[in-house]
């Protein structure tokens, strides 16, 4: 019986962070929800995640069918229907709750980063620290330029999934238990150490076997979510870049 990976890392908020992570990286108008696109994209995210065996929260399963829903009453053969939809004019629009949620859920964010940098700020000022507290004070959280996130790596390996099931299998068939995780993340801290500068993630995926690169995946989650590695885009659909953490640009 296939176990599923329980996903712990920041970066996975709900179904809401992911739709507005989607909005940004295509740079969708969130007053205008092109419901046909953003439900491929979703619905292409959530079938990545299951091919690598992430336990998915049942609210991503919710947002799914509700997207699922509305692209079908969106798809109903009335042009004016659909006129008044592009338009935005019509009353009952389903996109109207979501497009609600979007927006508080953004002002939620925003304001969160805001109180972060305002945390930052008021640490980088404060010119007295008290005495004797070496090893009390709370690490800040640092600001970290093109720190790409975890949807950034769901999107790489959906790429990776894709091109893996077009090739030819490289060896004969493994169980993903019979590849232990904490072997592959020794594995992978080895290849970055021999280069400093980083290393393009899909070179991480030696084998194109399904079982292997499950278990980088999750290796790489892990190794994340210890601070010992990060991932690095530093524009939109750039290739990603593996780093040590004390070899990270910002370090």
């Amino acid at each position: 019986m296939k176990k599923s990976y329980q996903v712990k890392v920041e970066g996975f908020e709900g179904p809401l962070d992911l739709l507005l992570h989607l909005i940004n990286r295509y740079e969708i108008d969130i007053y205008n929800i092109p419901v046909s696109q953003i439900t491929d994209q979703y619905m292409n995210y959530i079938h990545t995640m299951q091919e690598l065996e992430l336990d998915l929260a049942s609210e991503y399963l919710v947002m799914a069918a509700t997207l699922l829903a509305m692209k079908s009453q969106m798809l109903l053969p009335n042009q004016n229907m659909e006129d008044e939809f592009e338009d935005g004019e019509l009353e009952d629009d389903p996109r109207e709750d979501l497009m609600r949620r979007l927006i508080e859920y953004r002002k939620y964010k925003q304001a969160a980063e805001e109180l972060k940098e305002k945390e930052l700020d008021a640490n980088r000022i404060y010119t007295r620290p008290p005495l004797n507290m070496e090893g009390w004070e709370e690490e800040m959280p640092e600001v970290r330029p093109g720190e790409a996130s975890v949807y950034d790596m769901i999107q790489a390996m959906g790429n990776l999934l894709k091109r893996a099931k077009t090739e030819k299998p490289q060896e004969a068939k493994v169980r993903r238990d019979e590849i232990p995780i904490q072997m592959r993340m020794e594995e992978i801290l080895g290849k970055i150490d021999v280069q400093a500068g980083g290393i393009p993630f899909h070179q991480l995926f030696e084998k194109r076997t399904r079982p292997h690169i499950v278990v980088t995946f999750i290796a790489l989650l892990e190794l994340m979510k210890s601070n010992d590695i990060v991932c690095v885009q530093q524009q939109h659909f750039d290739e990603l870049i593996v780093y040590k953490m004390e070899d990270a640009p910002w370090s």
